[in-house]
């Protein structure tokens, strides 16, 4: 029997940031029990690490065993080939980047983002070479990594424990991949369009154009930092609940027709990345509550929640909170 809703998983980009030490963090939490402490909090994370080198077999291994059972990651692609290949000649460095031991984290190892650069414009056969050299299950994935280049400075990892198929996002960010050909390339080879709020910056397009949705919010207001006021996360709970029926937002932001095919469920992915002021891990933590996902009493002593001017809260959801200072990051690369 096929379920009657998607699954809906809803969490951070990345894990380790200093500003959230003695805020997100407990004070006395060690650096290398951060993610452990975020996985209990989120049944997913986005990978950030990925997308500027390769990481290890052994960093795969240990997130997997550091995880629950049930936690998903997402891994961002490697800007090698998105930034500086700008998916040219892509098949030895996309074997690398399977070989580097992503297929550790087996069956919690869900999408594959590739995100690109502002100034990347659209080009059709560059996409579809491109879609065409994905593998699209974990076998598949295993079978790629074995031609990796020769020399991995930090180890090779070839093998996996099932097949499992495998899902696929982009973000584009150049106001070109607005096009409706664009659109029929990804539906073609089932790979998600990312729903990336940006504050405006950047076109946020909402065409479904797979089995599941991605969404991005790197802030409403200032990118990677303002905070989602509550009506703000009650619409977008609005529209995540919306995708997991399976259905559309009737608003929905299109660059053509909605999709001819309803399914019947939808799996969405939803991370938060404004977190230059300490606010995706409380903004995530929100949405999760307002969709009446589990959320775990998420602070101990020693934490905070920032409010909407960005001052730390007097308390949320009726827990009184200790008060700990703002403290600002750089901006973000």
């Amino acid at each position: 029997m096929s379920r009657r809703v998607g699954n809906i998983r809803i969490g951070i980009s990345g894990w380790r940031y200093v500003p959230w030490r003695g805020t997100f963090y407990p004070q006395t939490l060690s650096q290398k029990r951060e993610l452990e402490f975020a996985s209990r909090h989120f049944n997913s994370i986005e990978i950030n690490g990925t997308f500027y080198s390769l990481q290890s077999p052994a960093s795969f291994r240990a997130w997997h065993h550091q995880t629950p059972d049930d936690f998903v990651f997402s891994a961002k692609g490697g800007r090698y080939l998105t930034h500086m290949l700008r998916l040219r000649n892509c098949k030895v460095p996309l074997a690398n980047f399977f070989a580097s031991g992503i297929l550790l984290l087996a069956g919690k190892l869900g999408p594959i983002l590739w995100q690109f650069p502002p100034n990347f414009s659209l080009a059709l056969d560059r996409f579809e070479e491109f879609f065409a050299l994905l593998p699209t299950d974990t076998q598949a994935a295993a079978d790629l990594a074995k031609k990796h280049h020769e020399k991995l400075r930090l180890g090779v990892w070839t093998n996996t424990d099932a097949r499992r198929p495998l899902r696929y996002a982009v973000e584009a960010r150049h106001e070109s991949f607005a096009d409706p050909a664009f659109i029929a390339l990804l539906r073609k080879y089932n790979v998600a369009l990312v729903v990336a709020e940006t504050a405006g910056k950047w076109p946020m397009l909402e065409d479904v154009t797979a089995d599941f949705s991605y969404l991005r919010l790197h802030g409403d207001g200032e990118l990677y930092a303002s905070g989602y006021t509550d009506a703000a996360l009650d619409r977008w709970a609005t529209r995540v609940a919306a995708w997991r029926r399976g259905s559309e937002p009737r608003d929905a932001r299109r660059v053509g027709p909605a999709s001819r095919k309803r399914a019947a469920n939808r799996d969405v992915f939803v991370y938060f990345d404004n977190d230059m002021k300490v606010r995706a891990p409380f903004d995530a933590m929100s949405l999760s509550r307002k969709l009446e996902l589990p959320v775990p009493p998420p602070f101990a002593p020693g934490t905070s929640i920032l409010s909407s001017n960005d001052e730390p809260r007097r308390s949320w959801l009726g827990v009184k909170l200790p008060q700990v200072a703002t403290r600002k990051k750089p901006p973000k690369a």
